[in-house]
């Protein structure tokens, strides 16, 4: 099993990456040796890996940064990078390499001081592998003063650091910082490939597989979690019934409520045990007494934690309402396929009844209207409008069509 196993659909990335880490890697050789390093080489500082979500843009930053610290011994004998068994694949993998930091958020941004201290690390010369590893995961969360900050260090790389950086489009970037990588686009891997993937990593009966892979358009990830989370799945079953329940004003207001309540549920389940071990674990960093009676002087540290936790909370709740929203594009995308006699596949097989009667009832214009309606509201999350008026405002635009 090597490091790109898990990077489903991506061929011509992977083709790519591969060829990237042979040239990394006779650089690493060169340098050591004293050998001039290869002409034409396909290794670069900085990468921008690109493409909606699921996809696996970060599958294949983290894939590409264990092929750049594979040690493998059938590298000498012409083998590719990224064997997937070495010590330098197998810890870049699970998160344990030194040489290798992965960015990751769960707050709605990236701001300065956090972007400073990854520059101030990429400064560094690898510890104890062949190259110092950045992966930034949510570069599209970086404020415009954390783009600052880091476009010097992707200006002047250290010479053995590689950046990796993730969005889910150019425009999501600074136009600063995506001039000076190289761009890497990925596509939504096919519904076939994420089932097969599936079944064979992750145990899932094929039935279901077919299912999740289906019902999610390729999405990888929420593929998993629909196959394997039995709320995830009474979720997903109530928002596509939500089409039939906005037939009149108190219809719309009400599935409206009990759409931000189930987010606003998700992201209170998930923050709880977090937050509670977060505060325990800080609590004894500082010295609180068996009492719990905090030192002096640390009311301003754990007033930081409180706020990064509520920071959290509302990042995790629009996450769960984006998921719901996604779901009912695909609902209505269903819609607009019977209505013009398509032959692409339904992804939502399991709502046909009201697929149909929902086609039966209007026309293609409504059916893009309402569309609209959901990717107004996506929008208007984005731009911090309160979750509850911009939910009702879709739900009273799919009424009226």
């Amino acid at each position: 099993m090597t490091v790109w196993d898990d990077l489903v659909g991506q061929d011509r990335v992977q083709k790519q990456l591969g060829a990237a880490a042979r040239d990394a890697d006779a650089l690493v050789t060169a340098n050591s040796t004293g050998e001039p390093a290869p002409p034409g080489s396909k290794m670069t500082h900085a990468w921008l890996f690109t493409g909606p979500p699921g996809s696996g843009r970060s599958t294949a930053a983290r894939a590409f940064a264990a092929a750049l610290q594979c040690t493998s011994p059938d590298r000498a004998l012409g083998g590719a990078p990224g064997c997937g068994f070495c010590d330098g694949c197998h810890t870049s993998l699970i998160g344990t390499h030194a040489d290798v930091e992965v960015v990751r958020t769960d707050l709605l941004s990236i701001g300065v001081k956090e972007t400073r201290e990854l520059v101030r690390r990429a400064q560094l010369s690898p510890a104890v592998g062949r190259w110092q590893v950045i992966v930034l995961e949510d570069a599209d969360r970086l404020t415009e003063g954390a783009g600052n900050v880091l476009l010097k260090a992707v200006e002047e790389p250290a010479p053995r650091t590689v950046w990796l950086l993730c969005a889910p489009s150019l425009e999501d970037v600074l136009p600063t910082i995506r001039s000076r990588c190289r761009h890497l686009t990925l596509r939504t891997p096919p519904v076939d490939a994420v089932a097969d993937v599936l079944i064979r990593r992750d145990g899932i009966d094929p039935e279901r597989a077919a299912f999740v892979a289906r019902a999610t358009q390729g999405h990888i990830g929420r593929a998993r979690r629909l196959a394997t989370d039995e709320a995830a799945r009474s979720r997903r079953a109530a928002v596509l019934k939500l089409p039939l329940r906005v037939e009149d004003i108190g219809g719309c207001l009400k599935a409206a409520q009990e759409l931000i309540d189930t987010a606003t549920d998700d992201a209170k389940q998930v923050s709880e045990e977090v937050d509670a071990k977060e505060t325990e674990e800080m609590k004894a960093a500082l010295g609180a007494a068996a009492g719990g009676r905090m030192p002096r002087g640390t009311a301003g540290v754990m007033k930081e934690l409180e706020d990064r936790q509520k920071r959290r909370k509302t990042r995790t709740q629009r996450d769960s309402l984006d998921l719901a929203l996604t779901d009912l594009t695909g609902f209505y995308r269903d819609v607009l396929a019977i209505q013009l006699g398509s032959r692409i596949a339904i992804a939502n097989g399991d709502a046909q009844d009201a697929l149909d009667r929902i086609a039966r009832s209007s026309t293609p214009a409504r059916t893009l209207r309402r569309i609209e309606a959901v990717s107004a509201c996506r929008r208007a999350l984005d731009r911090n409008v309160a979750p509850l008026l911009a939910v009702e405002a879709m739900t009273m635009a799919l009424r009226a069509g």
